[in-house]
């Protein structure tokens, strides 16, 4: 699974004009599937997720967990961070997981994410999106889990 980590002072999706997802500080993340990946790939990913310390300690390292502040959770679906650029400026999305897959592996991410972690809110897979967020830092990571 691919996934790119925002650290965020808030962040929403709207479909429709409406807001389907927010939260305050945290962690906006834009997740793809793989075709090879499977249930496994998004546990480890959301256990990444939970661990990976990217929030300031009292000292301005980044020490902290998006658990450690209490920060919220917001996935969103993103077939194309899977992109591939290298045949022309048309991206092809072949390396993406088939949408019954994506939307399985995504639901799936989700679904643990609410599990283990108090604030979570979510996009809508397959939507048309509209994305806002507030960038902390910034702090950008992509991340791959194999």
């Amino acid at each position: 699974m691919i996934a790119l980590v925002q650290r965020v002072s808030r962040a929403r999706v709207q479909v429709g004009g409406s807001t389907v997802g927010a939260i305050e500080a945290g962690l906006l993340v834009f997740v793809c599937a793989e075709p090879a990946d499977g249930e496994a790939h998004a546990a480890k990913l959301v256990d990444k997720l939970l661990k990976l310390r990217i929030f300031a300690d009292d000292a301005g390292k980044m020490n902290r967990s998006v658990q450690d502040v209490a920060g919220g959770l917001l996935i969103v679906s993103q077939f194309t961070l899977a992109a591939d650029t290298s045949g022309g400026n048309r991206p092809s999305f072949t390396d993406a997981a088939p949408p019954v897959l994506g939307r399985a592996l995504y639901d799936t991410v989700v679904r643990l994410a609410r599990e283990r972690h108090a604030v979570v809110a979510a996009g809508e897979f397959g939507a048309d999106m509209q994305v806002e967020l507030v960038n902390d830092g910034p702090v950008t990571i992509p991340l791959r889990v194999v």
